[in-house]
């Protein structure tokens, strides 16, 4: 099969379009037959070997902890699915992923795709989905008189964000730049604020929530909006427990696993309308470092996603 790997940490340059074998199976495993994955910033960052000590990974090494797909074979053990059953999953990140023509996952990580969007719009959702439900739901525990700011609104995790928030009640601010304004309020965003012209910090306050996924000075910056027993979440770096006390204010950091269960909650959702998923770019699997350099960027707008099967079979991605 086809695969995207690397042999050692490095820039783009170590992405490597290879010939592999086949992933063998366990017991508790399904074999997925990859119609698309996504990018996310966790791929490069690995790639480049930031988190290698957090994530001891073998080398060589494929990336890409998103998958839509079609099952191919299952472990002796399995027994909710069957082959030819059509799932989407964010697999274990400590294994090989899914820039591949077919990926082992275990069946716990695993549900149905929802059938109603596309195998390219189901990949985009796992990893990003699950980040939004682990900060807003479990760790903010948000509900519906909550104000909640979402940095990087027109983002991967912050589309999703948005929608999980106010699906919950909750009223949502969210930053972005003037470009993306129509599709951050598209989403739900009750208050949209341009970084790019305004301070957020110099004009919220009372913010019960604080969704980080930038860090650095927006975090920093990011104590001063929330009232009194307020939280600050990151997906980004750990925020100091220092501050935290200082602003009378709570902090966590969210570092995410695989949730089948989270998973299906959002194929309900979907069903419901929900929760819509935004591809904002597509390359085929050959097109990796085109596809890393816009995450890279920061500018990417929702999920970018890699078709695996389009060459051979373009169908695939709508089916």
């Amino acid at each position: 099969m086809k695969a995207i790997r690397i042999h050692k940490y490095g820039n783009s340059k170590v992405l490597a379009f290879e010939n592999v074998p086949i992933p063998n199976i366990t017991a508790e495993d399904v074999l997925i037959r990859v119609v698309a994955t996504s990018v996310n910033p966790v791929d490069w960052k690995i790639r480049e070997g930031y988190l290698q000590d957090m994530i001891p990974h073998e080398m060589p090494l494929t990336l890409g902890w998103d998958v839509s797909g079609v099952i191919e074979a299952i472990g002796k053990d399995v027994t909710r699915f069957k082959v030819g059953d059509t799932v989407y999953s964010r697999p274990d990140i400590m294994r090989n992923g899914t820039y591949a023509e077919f990926v082992a996952v275990r069946e716990s990580e695993v549900a149905h795709k929802p059938q109603t969007i596309s195998h390219a719009e189901a990949a985009s959702l796992p990893l990003a989905g699950i980040t939004a439900w682990e900060v807003l739901i479990s760790t903010a525990k948000i509900c519906a008189v909550q104000r909640v700011l979402i940095h990087a609104g027109s983002g991967g995790v912050g589309t999703l964000a948005i929608q999980r928030a106010k699906s919950r009640g909750a009223c949502v601010v969210a930053t972005t730049s003037e470009k993306n304004q129509v599709l951050v309020e598209s989403l739900g965003a009750d208050q949209v604020i341009d970084y790019q012209k305004q301070n957020f910090s110099e004009t919220l306050q009372d913010i019960d929530v604080v969704f980080d996924t930038l860090g650095g000075d927006i975090q920093d910056a990011s104590w001063t909006v929330l009232k009194p027993g307020g939280i600050l979440v990151s997906i980004v770096s750990p925020p100091s427990e220092d501050k935290a006390k200082e602003f009378n204010v709570r902090s966590a950091f969210v570092f995410i696993q695989p949730s089948a269960y989270i998973l299906e909650q959002y194929a309900k959702l979907i069903k419901q309308e929900k929760i819509r998923p935004i591809v904002g770019a597509e390359f085929e699997l050959k097109d990796i470092k085109e596809a890393h350099a816009l995450s890279e960027s920061g500018r990417a707008i929702g999920k970018i996603v890699l078709s695996v099967e389009q060459a051979n079979n373009p169908s695939r991605l709508t089916s």
